[in-house]
């Protein structure tokens, strides 16, 4: 067959298989139209999911007539002002978006220009063009697409069911939106009730409220604020505190220079960022804007303009790191029990007594049955022994009531530390707080002079498959450095000959087989750093204080008050919070008093 030039028609049609994947992708398109053209309020309106009918009307600058009629050529745009693909400022730039649409469905586009007399209308179908011809609006543009992919039919058995596309173009509306709290936004169809995004102030204040109407009030309760600069490159935003992770990545919304992207880069450098706080099966919610001179980005590396690539990609990295860690360390002891509302509703009864219930049936009622009425007689329900540890209120300096974590009052089931602040009480998980304690030492150790060592009398044996034995060699240098000196004994065991001394006396053969299994889950691309934060908060698990043990007063006061100078005391390096507090508010909200 000849090498031939193939028609205008047909090169529309392959060029819209790159930029119309699904109505979704035609909403982002029009509403980055919609946005460079300096609107402050975009409605978008669809139908059976947008196969049926997408509506876009904004309030932006609009197109003169002759603008209009070159709009929906190829490669026909007003947003390059020379052929410096480098110098890119607007969310679109390619000139494909109206001819790509026009080439797969009915296109309708009306719009009014300020020095225009009246409006002009255009449409296209299946790539033809029609006349231009008057029409009445009085400001902006408004896009109408019918019947997509009507032109290529084989296109519409790889969408969705409605509803699936549907919330498709409910994302992509989103995290437009998202990125420009100054627009104000509206969502309607049939599928969905309408909702609207007012226009937001400026400042992190406006971004803050456009990000709490979108993600929900949950997010705005644990936002904290994150910012960094270097080197001409701002990192800003917000990021949920660890109390608030999702099953996925899904809630990461990441901006560069306005543009939402999905950007590998970004997405492990949070993942980095939040590695000391979360489990590795949970992730957080974050929403950053990264801004940089357009020239140290390449926007264009992508047919849909979901990707980027930087000139500088480790700065970017490490800015986006250093923000995160930086917020996240500024607000450490910030924990899900700090909005109590979990824990009142935890606390408060599902249900009111039926009416038929007889009191006397309470196990509050007397022992003893007809006792008089002021009499005080031991009470059944109250008769569960006393606590595990016991301070009492006159044994406490007075000033450590005003101490964040207060002045310990009780140990609970040998697990949980009461203590007394001004204004409410606070119940501790001491193994999870001195897990974080320990972790944060060692890792202190690591970075001042390394890990100080303990050499074993006589060393410890532990016997293992030879698959473990060869994966605990092969890591002996990296666990060396958390002072644990393992070597081979044989075909199928480990001797270890030191240990880190913060951790004491340690149950080695349990500690060995802990870091093997998360060695098995390692592959050679994680980076070092994380390999050794692995094993650091291995080995803090271990070496902390376990749930059962009986403290003494002098050391559950102790522990409170190395929490308080100990960073990201909040959660233990597996992500559970290390305390629950309730305000005396909180409590008096159970009783009925407030």
């Amino acid at each position: 067959m000849p090498v031939r030039q193939l028609p205008e028609t047909i090169v529309n049609r392959i060029a819209a298989g790159e930029v119309v994947e699904r109505p979704a992708s035609v909403v982002k398109e029009l509403v980055e139209n919609a946005i460079d053209a300096g609107a402050s309020r975009i409605d978008i309106f669809s139908d059976g999911g947008g196969r049926r009918k997408i509506v876009i009307a904004d309030d932006g600058a609009g197109m003169t007539q002759a603008d209009l009629a070159l709009a929906v050529d190829r490669h026909a745009t007003s947003k390059l002002d020379d052929e410096d693909l480098l110098q890119i400022r607007t969310l679109g730039f390619r000139g494909e978006a109206l001819p790509s649409i026009g080439a797969v469905a009915r296109l309708s586009i009306t719009t009014r220009h300020a020095r225009e007399p009246h409006a002009w209308a255009l449409s296209v179908e299946g790539g033809d063009k029609s006349e231009l011809v008057p029409a009445a609006l009085s400001q902006g543009t408004r896009v109408e697409v019918a019947d997509l992919f009507f032109a290529t039919p084989a296109r519409l058995k790889f969408l969705k069911t409605d509803r699936t596309e549907a919330e498709a173009v409910r994302e992509v509306v989103r995290r437009l939106a998202m990125a420009r709290p100054d627009i104000a936004f509206t969502l309607a169809g049939e599928e969905r009730a309408p909702v609207t995004w007012a226009a937001a102030l400026p400042g992190a204040p406006g971004r803050l409220t456009r990000l709490g109407d979108i993600l929900g009030a949950d997010f705005r309760a644990n936002a904290i604020e994150v910012r960094s600069e270097r080197e001409g490159v701002a990192v800003e935003g917000f990021a949920a505190s660890p109390a608030l992770t999702r099953a996925n990545a899904l809630g990461q919304y990441l901006f560069v220079n306005g543009r939402p992207v999905r950007d590998k880069l970004i997405l492990g450098a949070v993942r980095a960022a939040y590695a000391d706080y979360l489990p590795r099966d949970r992730h957080p919610v974050v929403a950053l804007f990264v801004t940089l001179d357009s020239r140290e980005v390449d926007a264009n590396v992508h047919p849909a303009k979901t990707e980027v690539r930087f000139r500088n990609a480790g700065l970017v990295r490490g800015l986006i790191v250093h923000a995160l860690k930086e917020g996240l360390a500024r607000e450490g002891r910030r924990t899900a029990a700090n909005s109590a509302g979990s824990v009142i509703s935890t606390f408060r009864p599902a249900s009111m007594p039926a009416a038929n219930w007889d009191w006397r049936a309470s196990p509050s009622y007397p022992v003893g049955g007809g006792a008089p009425v002021f009499a005080e007689r031991p009470q059944a329900a109250f008769d569960v022994g006393g606590p595990s540890a016991d301070v009492r209120p006159h044994d406490a300096a007075p000033d450590l009531l005003d101490r964040p974590l207060g002045a310990a009052r009780t140990q609970i089931h040998e697990t949980y530390i009461v203590s007394q602040t001004r204004d409410g009480l606070i119940v501790v998980d001491q193994h999870a707080a001195h897990e974080r304690i320990v972790y944060e030492r060692l890792k202190a150790s690591l970075d001042a002079n390394g890990v100080q060592r303990q050499i074993l009398l006589i060393p410890d044996i532990v016997e293992m498959d030879e698959a473990t034995v060869e994966r605990l060699v092969a890591r002996a240098d990296e666990l060396a450095q958390f002072g644990l000196v393992v070597e081979s004994f044989g075909p199928g065991a480990v001797a270890v000959r030191e240990t880190p001394s913060l951790l004491g006396k340690t149950d080695a053969a349990s500690l060995l087989r802990d870091l093997a299994e998360h060695m098995a889950e390692w592959d050679e691309a994680l980076p070092l750093e994380r390999r050794l934060m692995h094993v650091a908060a291995t080995m803090a698990c271990h070496g902390s204080v376990r749930a059962g043990r009986v403290l003494k007063p002098e050391e559950m006061n102790a522990l409170l008050r190395e929490m308080e100078s100990t960073p990201n005391s909040g959660q233990c390096n597996h992500g559970r919070p290390t305390y629950v507090e309730l305000t005396l508010t909180d409590i008096e909200k159970l009783f009925g008093r407030r």
